[in-house]
């Protein structure tokens, strides 16, 4: 987490401000700009905030294009991703495939290194999200996502998502070989068929389900998930 943002939690303009400039920009200006050269920085700045918006969401390198001023390529954004995963605040995870040039050739699924740098880019206040089933879907699954891939980095597995049809798996986490699956159900009216799926298609190390009918996302969320595999 950001200790510095702990005091501002119950002040939202003042924690979002802290967030932008201490974090967000910080990190671009110093730990990007001053170390890479960037023929484009509004473009690299875009790319976060077009990417922390959709936090836990699936969205197409062409979209993103469409969505982004001056954007050039999507070698050129793919390569701004790569950057903003080596600085710790946005990854662009693969759909889990034995295949490579598959995995590589997937609609990546947007993913931030902490829930706080989505909220940012909310447009609806805490209280207004919480009501809003849909969107506070999205929001819970980004949140367990930035834990995951947090702590894929502290403990070194891989993660990514799968989706075949209407089947799909949140997050795919493999480590040395062994395969662990983890679905996210913020509400009882979310299926989670694909779970049963990937287990019959993969030789799956265990599956979870976090939420409704499963763990807890304060349980997880204080879990080493080293430990799953």
């Amino acid at each position: 987490g950001y200790p510095g943002a702990a005091t501002l939690i119950g002040d939202e303009d003042r924690f979002s401000q802290y967030i932008q400039s201490a974090i967000i920009e910080a990190t671009i200006n110093k730990d990007i700009l001053m170390d890479t050269p960037i023929s484009k920085p509004a473009l690299l700045r875009q790319t976060f905030e077009l990417g922390a918006a959709y936090s836990g969401e699936l969205l197409s390198l062409n979209k993103m294009l469409g969505s982004l001023q001056d954007a050039g390529n999507t070698v050129t954004l793919a390569g701004y991703i790569n950057l903003l995963n080596e600085s710790g605040l946005l990854c662009g995870l693969q759909k889990f495939s034995v295949d490579m040039a598959r995995r590589r050739a997937s609609i990546p699924k947007l993913q931030v290194y902490n829930n706080a740098l989505k909220m940012v880019y909310s447009p609806l206040t805490f209280e207004q999200a919480i009501l809003n089933r849909k969107y506070w879907g999205r929001i819970f699954e980004s949140g367990i996502g930035a834990y995951i891939v947090s702590q894929a980095f502290v403990h070194r597995f891989e993660v990514f998502y799968w989706r075949e049809r209407d089947d799909e798996v949140d997050f795919v986490l493999r480590k040395k070989g062994a395969v662990v699956a983890i679905e996210m159900k913020s509400n009882a009216e979310k299926r989670t068929d694909g779970l049963d799926k990937f287990r019959k298609l993969f030789n799956t190390q265990s599956t979870f389900i976090v939420g409704d009918g499963g763990i807890s996302a304060e349980d997880f969320l204080s879990m080493n998930l080293e430990r799953l595999f």
